[in-house]
């Protein structure tokens, strides 16, 4: 039973204005917090599944493994809380999909991202650390480019001089080869979307708007090129920092965070015992293994599976970790 004082929080947030995102498609997207949903039991699932193209999309990015479909699990957790964070931490930030929802919707007063890959963390501080001048050249680069096998390629072959010429060729890389996969050795689309190829997934106008609205952001998010450890570690202490983690998924022998990032390789046992002493609220997103909920019980955490429907309408299932 929420309190009074909750169930006010709850009608302000969804009353709440939150920053206008372009989308790809014209999905009606609810308001935040028009659903809300109870707590699930330990170890529970939740019963309805989040359907991804109903999600605002904030990211450039088409992360594989993205957490779209975690938002609104994520917001409904914070704005539930007996105090919004002051600040939520995503160490493993990839598209950062959660991160940038939580700054947009003003569920906490500020978000730090940390991404350890040297081609994403060119476009997150490309974003919101370099001078208006690269933003704009990166727009322009985006809005300007001439779509085709040699073009592309000669980006893709060519090492990036500055900053902004590596976000550049980072994003073409995520929407011009199959399935967003950035790691070595991914091909280009071929086929694509009902034969569109390279155009598939290319929104040059939607990608520059996206680019605009997290500039706008600017004041909130914080971004930094570190190892997570070391981000979670000078948090630990804040009692008002909420930890949202999603690592690449290697633990209990899956092979998948391998194929398709470059830093895949995570000491899982020492990730649960470094949250599990860290002062502030923890909420992970792990692959459903046994040598995860094994970990997740040795190190008290509470376990929930979530359901999620991707783009194929297909329900899958992933477990959400926090402290009890």
């Amino acid at each position: 039973m929420l309190s009074r004082a909750h169930a006010i929080r709850l009608r302000a947030a969804a009353g709440r204005r939150a920053v206008s995102f372009p989308r790809n498609d014209n999905v009606k997207v609810p308001p935040a917090c028009a659903r809300r949903h109870e707590p699930a039991a330990h170890g529970a699932a939740h019963a309805a599944p989040t359907n991804v193209a109903q999600v605002r999309q904030l990211s450039p990015f088409r992360y594989p493994g993205g957490k779209t479909w975690l938002v609104p699990e994520i917001r409904r957790r914070l704005i539930t809380a007996r105090q919004n964070p002051a600040l939520l931490v995503e160490p493993f930030a990839g598209g950062a999909m959660v991160g940038l929802s939580v700054a947009a919707e003003g569920l906490a007063k500020s978000v730090v991202l940390s991404e350890l890959d040297d081609d994403v963390a060119a476009v997150w501080r490309t974003i919101f650390h370099g001078r208006d001048a690269d933003v704009q050249w990166l727009r322009d680069a985006i809005t300007g480019f001439a779509v085709n096998e040699v073009n592309v390629r000669a980006i893709l072959d060519r090492p990036p001089t500055s900053d902004r010429a590596r976000a550049f060729r980072t994003i073409m890389r995520n929407r011009m080869q199959r399935g967003g996969i950035m790691a070595a050795g991914a091909g280009l689309i071929r086929a694509g979307e009902n034969g569109r190829g390279l155009h598939s997934r290319w929104y040059p106008e939607t990608l520059a708007a996206r680019i605009d609205a997290l500039r706008r952001l600017r004041s909130k998010v914080t971004f930094e090129q570190r190892d997570a450890f070391e981000v979670i570690e000078r948090f630990a202490s804040r009692k008002t920092a909420c930890f949202f983690v999603d690592p690449p998924y290697t633990a209990g022998g899956k092979r998948a965070g391998t194929r398709l990032y470059t830093h895949s390789t995570i000491d899982h046992q020492r990730l649960f015992a470094t949250l599990a002493a860290v002062k502030g609220a923890v909420i992970m997103s792990y692959d459903d293994t046994t040598e995860v909920r094994e970990l997740a019980a040795r190190h008290g955490f509470r376990v929930e599976t979530v359901p999620m429907k991707n783009t194929h309408h297909t329900v899958m299932r992933e477990l959400v970790i926090s402290k009890p």
